[in-house]
């Protein structure tokens, strides 16, 4: 019995070396170190605190580095584990959720929404706003909202507070309706019930408008599944993925680990110790809260996020569970906007940009000339400063999160993916 679990044991690290092995295949080492050089720099420069870059190939790690600091003041330092306020990055783990009841035929993703939640019968659309007394005027929407609508931005649904047409921004801002980011009080319902009193930006399907579509999916989750939102991603994303360092609302235990909030001044780098976007505290991850915001509220470490972006590689199983099927998979990264439908300015996007139901943007035949990733990449980002995405063909994920507030240097994502594009031979 003995000697069978020894021979067990020297398999099983036999085929992790092999593993292993195949995963730094055709990777260069010596290339691959620049990007030390790269963070540190940025580092040096103050232009961010410090961050953690993971990049796995074929499953495995070939590079998991922290830099810096997470706390600069206390000199507290940057760790592999260090959690991070993901915003944005919330999106897809949402839109995961959503397409996991669409496999359990809850929904259709051309059902409208009113279907659900009967107040989003009879949209309207925005024809002018007078900011001196803050009214407008609508007409009737051309159709109404589907859920593939608020899957790929859209509805016509725009943002308050962050990445909005000015217009919207002051029409939400006074109905009471937030971004979600750090957003604690009230619940997913009552926002939602203001939200489907407003107009849209735009007709339905006519544009690529980002905006709070995802926060009413997480709604809609609540609905189909008979679940509070949190509820429901703990048991049935999160746990399977073992994600146990990704939440609304971060456990007292793992609160020490939040990475501070920075923002640049000038040639400095200062932590955010004032309200951000819409009043909120910097250290909203800490706080308890009711809200829960599908397309901003999540944090998380690097090793989470990268668990979840596996399971699209595998094709929808995680260490030998399945999640979704990899027909669904396909689906959810397949490109969702026709021809003719054009990106909001705000945030700007490139030319040819496309986008999924997923909660990613895609590496397409027309785009390919932009970026090294492969046609099939998809992936997307944070507000603040967090980076990833995964190729299907190079079998690669790829993260580099840091903390900064309203950071002018986003561009340090695409360097990141350069650097790590060129150490492959």
């Amino acid at each position: 019995m003995q000697y069978a679990k020894k021979l067990l044991l020297l398999f099983q690290g036999m085929l992790f070396a092999l593993t292993t092995a195949r995963a730094q295949q055709d990777i260069d080492p010596t290339r691959l170190a620049r990007i030390d050089s790269f963070i540190m720099r940025h580092i040096n420069e103050k232009h961010i605190p410090g961050g953690v870059a993971l990049i796995l190939r074929n499953g495995q790690p070939i590079y998991s580095k922290a830099f810096g600091y997470a706390d600069v003041e206390s000199k507290r330092p940057m760790r592999v584990n260090s959690i991070f306020r993901i915003a944005s990055q919330s999106k897809a783990i949402t839109s995961l959720a959503v397409m996991m009841l669409w496999e359990e035929g809850k929904f259709l993703l051309d059902d409208p929404v009113s279907m659900y939640i009967p107040a989003f019968k009879n949209p309207r659309v925005l024809v002018s706003y007078n900011a001196g007394d803050t009214t407008y005027t609508t007409r009737p929407a051309s159709r109404e909202i589907t859920i593939r609508d608020l899957l790929r931005h859209t509805s016509g649904i725009a943002y308050a507070a962050v990445f909005s047409d000015p217009r919207m921004w002051a029409i939400y801002q006074k109905a009471g309706v937030p971004s979600g980011i750090g957003t604690t009080a009230s619940t997913l319902e009552e926002k939602m019930a203001l939200l489907a009193k407003l107009p849209l930006q735009h007709d339905p399907g006519e544009a690529f408008t980002y905006g709070l579509n995802t926060d009413l999916l997480g709604y809609l989750v609540e609905i189909w599944s008979g679940q509070r939102f949190d509820v429901f991603l703990r048991q049935r994303v999160l746990e399977p993925l073992e994600m146990t360092d990704t939440w609304f609302h971060l456990p007292k235990e793992k609160q020490g680990r939040l990475v501070t909030l920075y923002e640049s001044r000038g040639d400095s780098l200062v932590k955010v110790t004032h309200p951000i976007y819409e009043g909120v505290d910097p250290l909203f991850p800490n706080l308890d809260g009711s809200y829960l915001s599908g397309g901003a509220g999540l944090s998380a470490t690097v090793a989470d996020y990268a668990r979840f972006l596996s399971l699209y590689l595998n094709k929808g199983v995680y260490k030998n569970k399945r999640l979704l099927s990899a027909s669904t998979v396909d689906l959810m990264l397949a490109n969702q906007l026709a021809e003719g439908v054009h990106a909001s300015p705000a945030p700007a996007q490139p030319a040819h940009f496309r986008f999924s139901l997923g909660g990613f943007a895609l590496e397409t035949p027309e785009n390919d000339h932009l970026l090294p990733c492969r046609v099939g990449a998809f992936g997307w980002g944070g507000a603040f400063n967090t980076h990833y995405w995964a190729d299907p063909e190079e079998k690669l994920v790829a993260l580099f999160f840091t903390q900064e507030y309203l950071s002018p240097w986003w561009r340090i994502g695409e360097e990141f993916k350069v650097l790590t594009y060129q150490a492959i031979n």
